[in-house]
């Protein structure tokens, strides 16, 4: 039992990014290549309850997840407040603060983080200097790769994880099975949640693995 915990904790990873429409597609291809690569992608979304307060959600799903993703990319000013959104360094703070000062499963955390270009967060977060920076540069298949590459240096079985190019050409085998899917379950693209698409991502992946 405790075994099957510690292996449940270790395949968590929360992913903490901007949720707007602009930056879906990298979201999106975020989580197909953790649900490809056996984790479990976690984030604010994946639940809505009026009796939690929101840094609370984001604070449990934290202590559950060995793994996360952070995207630090949106940093410009909002068009109509003129003022930028601090987030997901915020949550970064929280993530890197339960690893350093949590118990000894916290102190086993691992983050990969992400900016759009390299070394570009040390103007506005100089604090995670010496940390290893991944550039996406606003590129799903991109994306892929480094998450991909991170997951490979905590992945504990003894094979490998499939390369880039495999995880990208699959990502675009579901995009292309996607809206027959949509249709089947009566679901409009606008609609789907970031449950429903870690729940999409998983039923065909399944019918792949049975093919």
């Amino acid at each position: 039992m405790k075994a099957e915990r510690r292996r449940r904790y270790a395949r968590q990873v929360f992913i903490n990014c901007p949720f707007d429409g602009e930056y879906l597609p990298l979201m999106r291809a975020i989580v197909f290549v953790l649900k490809a690569c056996d984790y479990v992608p976690r984030c604010a979304l994946e639940a809505d309850s009026a009796t939690e307060v929101r840094v609370e959600k984001i604070l449990r799903i934290i202590n559950e997840c060995a793994l996360s993703v952070h995207d630090i990319s949106r940093t410009q000013m909002d068009r109509q407040s003129k003022l930028p959104r601090f987030n997901m360094p915020f949550e970064l703070g929280l993530f890197m603060g339960a690893a350093k000062l949590g118990g000894a499963r916290q102190r086993k955390k691992g983050a990969l983080i992400l900016d759009v270009e390299p070394y570009r967060y040390q103007k506005f977060l100089s604090d995670i200097a010496g940390q290893d920076i991944r550039a996406h540069r606003n590129d799903p298949a991109a994306a892929i790769g480094a998450v991909r590459e991170w997951l490979n240096t905590h992945h504990a079985q003894n094979q490998p994880l499939p390369g880039k190019t495999a995880l990208v050409n699959l990502y675009k085998r579901f995009q292309k099975r996607l809206p027959v899917m949509l249709k089947d379950l009566q679901l409009k693209e606008s609609e789907i949640s970031f449950v429903d698409w870690s729940k999409l991502i998983g039923i065909w992946l399944e019918t792949v693995a049975k093919a």
